[in-house]
Parts: structure tokens; sequence; C-alpha cells
């Protein structure tokens, strides 16, 4: 075999990426925790092009690129601090993937941030929007590219981020971004192949079934550092409706810890009822590659407690698994009532019935 082709199975791609402005946050926020803020960051992102290999979605993806980000960035204020983060992210391009000079791509990538200068009532009474240094960060982006010559490409676009601990500590409003973004990326061996879809093989027609366990901690009360377990147990059932996607159903059990509490749960404090909560739940599911998913679940309470901090009928997941064993899967998820955090998830789970 060609060594030669050996050492560029998957070319290294090295992208240097700056971006500033778009703060969003309401007005009575913008006047207390981002007066005179101005954001600008800055990202490093080192990957490899998923040109060969057997797991044909990497094909279906385009040949996307497979990396990890390190992220600096400040807001010109000393309420706010000046995060960095360090992520994993895919980035696969989309369009007319055949033409010389102009290209489009997409990313997702998923974190952890730390530096943040948490709220704190007297040292830093006006950052509401954020009380941990650590937190979980989530960045989208879309852009178009220009290629100078075969190593070199430049590009520009627009990008998403979103800073939340999931109320493991509060106030957690959560810090939400929409920069424009300058990137310049290096490709120091251009052997970039267009991908052959010719042989894809047809998505399985199985009902797979999964089980999975999650558990977190959840504040309630920002004035009180006590923190609550929060543990969740589910079961779906799902198939695929295309290559990339799965829909399906199931039911999610919630335990909340604080319905023990009698200054939380009054006269029903140690009812079972004020532990647990749940009901049935809409089950969807983004397939990137073979072992990797983002999940999602659109759910309804048919029996919840607000004291636990379940504030609304509906809530809500969304999050990533990846099956780090066989059919066992490991994942962090974000559960949620409308645009408000209930608790981060760290889950394992079990798929039945996969390939």
């Amino acid at each position: 075999m060609d060594s030669s082709a050996l050492v560029q199975k998957n070319p290294l791609v090295i992208e240097l990426e700056m971006e500033n402005g778009g703060i969003l946050a309401a007005k009575d926020i913008r006047r207390t925790t981002f007066e005179s803020a101005y954001y600008n960051g800055i990202n490093l992102k080192i990957g490899w092009k998923m040109q060969k290999s057997n797991d044909q979605y990497f094909t279906l993806y385009n040949n996307p690129i497979y990396g990890i980000g390190f992220y600096s960035s400040t807001f010109n204020t000393d309420i706010i601090g000046s995060p960095y983060a360090v992520y994993g992210f895919v980035q696969s391009p989309f369009g007319n993937l055949t033409n010389k000079r102009w290209g489009f791509d997409y990313r997702i990538g998923l974190g952890i941030s730390g530096n943040f200068r948490p709220y704190d009532p007297e040292n830093n009474p006006l950052n509401v929007v954020i009380g941990a240094k650590n937190n979980v960060f989530i960045d989208l982006g879309i852009r178009s590219q220009y290629k100078i010559n075969p190593n070199w490409r430049i590009g520009l676009g627009l990008a998403y981020h979103h800073f939340s601990n999931g109320a493991l500590r509060l106030p957690n409003k959560g810090v939400n971004l929409v920069p424009l973004t300058a990137s310049v990326t290096y490709q120091p061996n251009d052997h970039s192949i267009l991908p052959d879809k010719s042989n894809i093989a047809p998505y399985s027609d199985k009902i797979l079934y999964h089980i999975n366990y999650g558990a977190g901690w959840k504040q309630l009360d920002k004035d009180k550092d006590e923190r609550f377990l929060k543990t969740t147990l589910s079961a779906y059932a799902s198939k695929f409706v295309s290559h990339k996607w799965r829909m399906g159903g199931g039911v999610d059990l919630f335990y909340s810890s604080s319905g023990n509490y009698d200054e939380i749960a009054g006269d029903n404090s140690g009812k079972l009822s004020a532990k647990l909560s749940g009901g049935p739940s809409f089950y969807l599911v983004h397939v990137l590659n073979r072992n990797l998913v983002l999940n999602g679940n659109v759910g309804y309470y048919i029996h919840k407690q607000y004291f636990n901090g379940e504030i609304n009928r509906i809530f809500l997941r969304a999050g990533a698994r990846y099956y780090v064993y066989k059919d066992f899967n490991a994942g962090i998820s974000i559960k949620a009532h409308k645009g408000k955090a209930d608790f981060i998830e760290w889950t394992v789970g079990y798929t039945f019935n996969r390939d």
C-alpha cells in the first residue's frame, strides 16, 4: 500500500477564528450585567477531515471535520469575567461541493467553560445571569469560505454560543451570544476528496428500544447554597425515518430529593407524590455517525410539583450521547421548562435491537 495514502487518510485541518459583538439580553439585564460590555472571542480549532472510513455517515455528511476547539473571550467588563472553553466539534460542508473557490459549512460544538465571575450578593451583585465559574458551552455556526490556494482558506460567518450550568448554581438565565466570525483555515496536505455516495446502504427498518438513567443537582434558591439530587429514568422506542434522523416516544420518570424537605414541600414533605413526577415524551435523535447522536425530547407531565422547580406542564431536553461500548452509551443533556433550565443530566443508557 502507498505509504503517502496512509499519512493523508484523514487530513489535518487547523483553524483560527475571531468573533465579536452579538450579546443577546433583555433590556433590564443590559442595564445591569452587560452595561458597557462588548464581546470579543477567539477560537483555535484542530481537526481531521473524515474522508476515508468504514462508517458511511462520514460520507453522508460530505466528509466532515471532527476535532477539538480552544475558546477564549472577554466582555471587557469585570462583571462577567473572561470565559474560556474546551470543546469537541463536528463541521460539515454543504452546498455545491465541486466549486473550486467557494464553500459553505455548518458546525455543532459542545464543551465545558471556565473563568466566569459569578453572581455574589456582596462582591458581584450585578451579575444576574450566571451563578457558576464553570458552565456548559454550546456552539453552533454557519459560514462561507473562499479558497485562496490549495492550503489556505478565509471565511466569514455567524455563530451562536450558549453558556449554562443547568441551575446547578443560581442565577442561571444563561449567557447567549450571536457574534460575527472571521476565520483563517490551514490544511497542510490538500488531498481532499469528494464524497462518493453511490454505495450508501439503506437505513435500518428495525424498532430500537432505549433504557436511560440520568442524575444531576439543582439549586432552588439563589440565596441558599443547598443543592438537591434529581434523577431520571427513561424508556423509549424509536425508528429511523431517514439515515440522519430517528423518531419515537416513551416515558420519563423523575425523582427530586427536594420533596423530602419541610421548608420546600410543606405538608407534602416525604410523600412519594412530592418526590416523583413524569409523563409521556416525544423522542427525536439526530445521528451524526455510527456511535455519536444528538438527542432531544418534548414531554408532558401527567404529575409534577411546582416546588421542585417543575414550573410548566411541558418539559424539554437536548443533549448528546456516545456509544462507548457496543450498545452502551453515555452522555449529557439539559432538561428545561420553556427557556429555563431545570438541571443537567449526566446519563448512561442501553439500546436494544441496534445493528
